[in-house]
């Protein structure tokens, strides 16, 4: 066994002795027992009450964390003429059109979110199954195809993160970084929950956040209660 692995096989086992009952403790836990001598990600999953193969009943959105995530956020945007200038302005890293098709094309990729204005999404359409599978193409519905491109550059650039369901019904997001401190984390992780729950389905009946759990990047999960984020 690795010295990873039997790292990770002590922290399960004083996880499981450890009276860990709310969501702050179980990030002070998690921070604590975080094995990695890097800044670890703190991620979160949520099982959700849906059933993913309807389409009505995709959860998705987006939610500018309090706190950020700690991660440096380079933003593409497809804009030209004024847009293309508000997009400069407001800090975009890449901003061009068809110059940008091609690039991604050529298998460029060095980005973490991208924005296009209304009238250019034909040509993103382009590169859409690159970006697809990524999660980095431009969506309405979480804000990043807009002529506002500078509110929603800024916004990334502060953390806004956006979520969306996995085949199983599965959610998963990122939500800071382990040297946040467990009270920026666990106001990070109730504004993103509060956001999913306000993108509840019509459709979904019955109890929607179902389970959750966090984790850090080399770290163990740890199951919270979903009604301590409230």
């Amino acid at each position: 066994m690795s010295k990873v692995g039997k790292k990770l096989a002590k922290i399960k086992e004083l996880l499981k002795t450890s009276n860990v009952s709310t969501s702050k403790g179980a990030l002070e836990f998690l921070i604590k027992n975080a094995p990695a001598k890097f800044d670890e990600s703190v991620d979160v999953d949520i099982i959700l009450g849906i059933d993913a193969a309807k389409g009505e009943q995709t959860v998705r959105g987006s939610v500018l964390l309090p706190h950020g995530t700690g991660k440096k956020m380079r933003v593409l945007v497809f804009a030209k003429g004024e847009h293309e200038e508000q997009a400069k302005k407001a800090g975009a890293d890449y901003v061009g059109t068809e110059d940008l098709v091609a690039k991604i094309e050529s298998g460029w990729m060095d980005f973490e979110a991208a924005v296009a204005t209304p009238d250019l999404m034909g040509l993103v359409g382009k590169v859409a199954k690159v970006l697809g599978p990524r999660g980095l193409l431009p969506n309405k519905k979480v804000g990043t195809v807009t002529f506002d491109v500078a509110s929603i550059v800024g916004d990334l650039k502060k953390g806004r993160v956006s979520f969306r369901n996995d085949k199983t019904g599965v959610l998963h997001a990122p939500f800071g970084k382990v040297s946040f401190g467990p009270e920026k984390l666990i106001e990070n992780l109730t504004a993103l929950v509060q956001a999913v729950r306000s993108s509840k389905p019509a459709s979904s009946k019955g109890k929607f956040v179902k389970k959750l759990s966090i984790s850090s990047t080399m770290g163990v999960g740890i199951v919270l209660n979903p009604d301590d984020l409230s």
